[in-house]
């Protein structure tokens, strides 16, 4: 069943590619002069000169689009865009993590928990996704379900600083002190002078 959902997602995403048009000159000039401007910071100004392009079917487009009016500080405008980017590629996980960024500046932590689950339901082990949907879960007090998010993250990046510092502080919370001492010790292990690790500690003695 797995096989079968993964061919169904590799055929949706030729095809996608298969009713692209070719980038006109234009197009190419546009995105030339985006970069150009995004390199002087003058990002409303680099997503204005792609709006003068702008086709809502174009995927990267839409994209970049997203990327450059966040870094505006125009969210609703970088969400919108974004979400027109995850309707085209509804499986993939770049533009997911994209609309996660001005979701969390609107403070729409519920959506960037839900595109979180989303991106972990097709890529299981991305790292990145567990430790911060596990922050998110940490910060609500919620240690149960950061817990096993963590423990996945260590087991496949064992010396992970911020992984190994939150799986501290969250085993310390869960009152789990053994588990947080361990984790603690090694984070000094690396990171001698680390004031978080040393903190914990001081609490758990």
């Amino acid at each position: 069943m797995d096989f079968l959902k993964h061919l169904i997602i590799v055929a949706t995403s030729f095809c996608y590619m298969a009713i692209q048009a070719q980038p006109s000159d234009k197009t190419i000039a546009a995105f030339s002069k985006s970069f150009q401007l995004e390199s002087e910071k003058k990002y409303a100004q680099a997503g204005s000169a792609l709006t003068e392009v702008y086709n809502k079917d174009t995927y990267e487009i839409n994209l970049r689009l997203g990327w450059l009016f966040y870094k505006a500080g125009m969210y609703p405008e970088s969400e919108s865009y974004y979400q027109r980017a995850v309707e085209l590629m509804p499986y993939a996980a770049e533009p997911k993590l994209g609309l996660v960024q001005p979701k969390a500046a609107m403070n729409k932590w519920a959506e960037v928990e839900a595109l979180y689950k989303k991106i972990l339901d097709v890529m299981p082990d991305n790292t990145y996704v567990l430790y911060n949907l596990s922050l998110i879960y940490y910060n609500k007090g919620d240690y149960s379900k950061a817990n096993p998010l963590l423990q996945k993250v260590i087991n496949l990046y064992p010396t992970d600083y911020d992984s190994m510092l939150l799986f501290g502080w969250n085993n310390l919370k869960s009152g789990k002190y053994r588990e947080a001492k361990l984790m603690f010790q090694k984070v000094l292990l690396l990171y001698p002078s680390n004031e978080s690790a040393t903190e914990g500690l001081k609490l758990i003695k």
